[in-house]
This record gives C-alpha cells, structure tokens and sequence, in this order.
C-alpha cells in the first residue's frame, strides 16, 4: 500500500500522517502526532496538504482541532484530477521538448477518436489565433453537430478567435456563421476550389482531421511546416468570398 500511494505522491511522512488519519477515525490532531511520532510541525504541514488534495477533512471542536479521513475511494477522483491535468500541460511539455531537440512531432490517430483527439488538440497551447479549413460535409459526420458545438464553445470560452474557410459544395447547413460575440470571421472559397479536408492552424502546429472514408486525425507541430501552411492560408483567403456577420 505504502509503494502505491507513493506513486501518487503521498509518500514519506505525508504517508505517515495519511495512514494515521484512516486508522484513527475522528479524533484531535494530537493523537495523529503522538500515532506517528512525528514533529508537530511535520504533521500540520502533512495535514494541510491533504486536505488541499480534498484526503482529509478538518474543523475545531470542543476547542480542539479535530481530524478525519475521508472515504478513501476520493483517490480514484484525486487521481482522475492528476490525470486531466496532465492531459492539458502535456502538449505545451511535448512541444518544449521537440523545440530543443530541433526536430518536428507527428501524432497520428486512428478512428473516429483520432479525429476528436486532433481536433481538440488545436485548442490547447497559448496561441490566440487560429486559420481553419472546415469539411462540413465530414465533420457533421464525425464527430458530429453537437461535438464540434461543444467544441466551439470551449474555443470562445478560451477567448480563441478563429477563420474559417469552407467550400459551399462541402456545406450541409447554414450555421457557425461569422460572429463577433463568437470570435468567428467565415468565408467561402470561389466555386472552382473544393477544399474536402478539415485542418486547423495554431501556434507552431497543423491538426488535420480527415475524410470519413479514411477516418483519422494527425497533428504536425514543427514551425517551418506551421508557417508554410499559413502561407497557404493567407492565399486561399485573400480569394475567399467574404460573408456577413450575423451580430
């Protein structure tokens, strides 16, 4: 027990102090010192941050400082916390690392996950403005109407603003129109250009969500690769039609 708790960080005397409050119930905070020996100090400072880690709970009473575990099960939510934490730092970690070794990354993604994967990638990092190419025809496919307006959601909540380019042979219905409150300006390309993939622009990387047919995702984070695929953009949108914002 004490080797797998340590793997979730509780480890040392932060263990000691935990196990004392399990084994104990509700009792004064002195007989958790006196149970591990421990300096006073030791074990409030232990006591603090497992109740910031929501492991413990605390409250005075009859004068006394008075301490209690709380269900243990509470791991699994502590773990699943770490967890989406990681998930969000992870690929901010990943480009610091692929930055120094001065080389791209190139993550390829199966299935209809590896489209939501890709797509959900492109919300993540610090960059502010995005270029976008939308399949409409695809993407009410997979991965579907109400996944990318819970996208889009996140997208304005994180004060994103995004372009949009889209082919009127690859529409399927009038919505996500150019909008101020949503940070979304939307242009068409000329009737002679059909653009039958999705991909985002942001920062230094490329999220490519494909056909239902091949169905997969990819996102390419290298910055000679970012920026020639910009390039591109600008063009595609200077011979877009411009439309008009709904507000």
């Amino acid at each position: 027990m004490e080797n797998a708790l340590a793997r979730l960080g509780i480890a040392g005397n932060l263990y000691k102090v935990y196990r004392a409050a399990i084994e104990l119930g509700d009792v004064p905070v002195t007989n958790v010192i006196e149970r591990t020996g421990l300096p006073k100090a030791t074990v409030y400072g232990a006591l603090d941050r497992l109740q910031q880690e929501g492991l413990i709970a605390e409250w005075k009473g009859k004068g006394l400082r008075r301490v209690q575990a709380n269900e243990p099960s509470v791991l699994l939510e502590h773990v699943e916390a770490r967890k989406q934490m990681l998930t969000e730092v992870l690929p901010q970690l990943r480009a610091m690392y692929h930055r120094a070794q001065g080389k791209p990354n190139i993550r390829f993604y199966e299935g209809e996950a590896g489209v939501k994967t890709a797509l959900w990638d492109s919300l993540s990092g610090d960059a502010p403005n995005m270029e976008a190419v939308f399949s409409m025809a695809d993407l009410m496919e997979v991965p579907g109407l109400s996944a990318i307006d819970e996208y889009m959601a996140e997208r304005v909540r994180r004060k994103k603003s995004m372009r949009v380019v889209r082919s009127r042979s690859r529409d399927r219905a009038e919505i996500w129109q150019s909008s101020h409150a949503l940070h979304r300006e939307l242009r068409f390309t000329p009737p002679a250009m059909t653009l039958s993939m999705t991909f985002i622009i942001y920062g230094s990387r490329v999220a490519l969500m494909s056909s239902t047919k091949e169905c997969y995702g990819m996102v390419i984070e290298s910055e000679e690769y970012a920026h020639m695929m910009r390039a591109m953009y600008e063009g595609i949108w200077s011979q877009s039609e411009p439309t008009d914002y709904i507000d």
